[in-house]
């Protein structure tokens, strides 16, 4: 049986003056899904966002949300999707229940259903009796909460949330995700945008966006199984620029990247690199404090596949 998809692209692109911001990308994005568009700054995200959502039409190819044409039908596309942008975009001089009461006139929620809407994204967001408060003293995470709040009141079937938890705390952003968990399991598509891996690990798949191009696509237990094949180590030294320097060249090293207070460096083979990699740094007077093989993370694969895009001859 055929998947239905809530979002399909097909040779998608944009161009301005002579930037190709987006090029030829395809997607697929089955209903009810938790799909996640990552990629650097300047990769084209946004622009693939606002042509998804009929704000941006298309320089070549196609692309349907919800059944509907982005270039031809617009308007539709827009009737049919709920928004949240990485700025927070509500009124902050209204209170919370203006806010949403504001949206809803927005997208056409109406009375006798209007009470109950509004009830229904109180509940959702946490903010029960909290209608009365000023959006400007809510803390960033309740604001995100009010924000995705705004978004779904007219019960859209497919909501697109670009970097929904920019700048809010761990704790508000664990929330936040298991909110979107709850969305989904009603049957919305949600299309998301994220910088930080371990969101992106709550994904059913994912697609890489590198220099306008879809680099890679995948679950996230897929993209780590198929772009670390070989052994990763872990390097702790005192002088930790001085040895990413000295393992970059390292035969025994296939590549090596910084993670935090250390260094992650994959290996074809760990025998040989165990026994290369203390002597080399102890060679240049980088005596090593730490080195362990650990399991690769969605992060390691993300900067795997960066690395093999931006390589010469790509």
């Amino acid at each position: 049986m055929t998947a239905t998809l809530a979002v399909e692209a097909t040779g998608l692109t944009r161009v301005f003056d002579r930037f190709v911001a987006v090029d030829h990308i395809d997607l697929a994005v089955e209903t009810g899904r938790i799909f996640g568009f990552l990629g650097p700054n300047g990769a084209g995200k946004s622009t693939t966002i606002k042509m998804l959502c009929g704000i941006l039409r298309p320089t070549g190819g196609r692309a349907s949300v919800g059944g509907f044409d982005v270039a031809r039908e617009p308007e539709r596309v827009k009737a049919s999707i709920g928004y949240m942008s990485q700025k927070f975009s509500l009124y902050e001089d209204l209170t919370v229940e203006e806010n949403l009461r504001f949206f809803a006139g927005i997208y056409g929620v109406r009375d006798p259903k209007l009470a109950a809407r509004i009830a229904w994204a109180l509940a959702m967001a946490g903010l029960e009796g909290r209608g009365g408060t000023l959006t400007s003293a809510l803390a960033g995470g309740w604001r995100q909460r009010l924000a995705l709040g705004c978004a779904v009141l007219h019960e859209p079937p497919i909501l697109f949330l670009d970097e929904p938890t920019s700048g809010v705390d761990p704790a508000s952003r664990r929330r936040f995700w298991e909110m979107i968990g709850d969305l989904a399991e009603q049957g919305i598509t949600i299309f998301v945008t994220t910088h930080f891996m371990d969101e992106a690990e709550h994904c059913d798949e994912l697609a890489l966006i590198y220099a306008g191009k879809v680099v890679a696509t995948g679950t996230p237990s897929q993209l780590k199984r198929e772009h670390i094949q070989h052994a990763l180590l872990e390097v702790e030294c005192d002088n930790l620029m001085g040895a990413y320097d000295a393992l970059k060249t390292a035969p025994a090293v296939e590549s090596v990247a910084l993670f935090g207070n250390a260094l992650h460096a994959t290996v074809a083979d760990e025998t040989a690199a165990r026994a290369a990699i203390p002597a080399l740094l102890a060679a240049r007077g980088l005596p090593l404090r730490r080195m362990e093989r650990i399991e690769p993370s969605l992060e390691d694969a993300f900067v795997a596949i960066i690395e093999a895009s931006a390589a010469p001859g790509h």
